[in-house]
């Protein structure tokens, strides 16, 4: 009985981010990943633009390189739009260390990506993501979700999110 109670209360306590939800306030402490400088990283930042948030487990960088490589061609601008890649470090084997220096040093070259890190699955917990996956989500300047999707991105699937990502505002 305790195990069905357990289940239903974590069921309802859960938040999966779905379209048309307001993306939920999330703080990554900088000890438990953050910024590229070891910082805390809020959610609440990603307010006043459009915003692509790949949440991914470095060991499935493939699932999203379409992607990755279409968000790099895009000629928006940074005061409209921004790139956010959480990156999910409880999910790999590799060295956080490595994984975490070699982003920072990309950073400098990169204007419209932000790069974040999760040693704890905060966001797969807080945000109901899949875990050991590559996830997307689209907000819109308001912070409010217009695109959610999980798993392998096609071509149709990276025609749609550009499409959308050029018309939300």
């Amino acid at each position: 009985m305790k195990k069905i109670i357990l289940i239903v209360l974590t069921t309802i306590l859960s938040y999966s981010v779905e379209v048309n939800d307001t993306l939920p306030t999330t703080v990554i402490p900088g000890k438990h990943g953050g910024t590229v400088e070891h910082k805390a990283w809020n959610s609440d930042s990603l307010k006043g633009k459009v915003h692509t948030i790949l949440y991914m487990d470095p060991d499935k960088r493939e699932a999203t390189q379409g992607l990755l490589d279409a968000l790099g061609g895009l000629k928006l601008s940074s005061n409209r739009y921004t790139t956010v890649a959480i990156i999910n470090l409880a999910a790999t084997w590799l060295p956080n260390s490595i994984i975490q220096s070699k982003l920072k040093s990309k950073q400098k070259d990169l204007k419209n990506m932000e790069y974040i890190f999760d040693k704890d699955r905060y966001l797969v917990k807080k945000w109901n993501l899949k875990d050991n996956d590559s996830n997307v989500i689209i907000t819109n300047s308001k912070n409010r979700v217009v695109y959610q999707k999980s798993g392998n991105f096609t071509q149709k699937d990276i025609k749609q999110i550009i499409s959308i990502i050029k018309n939300t505002k």
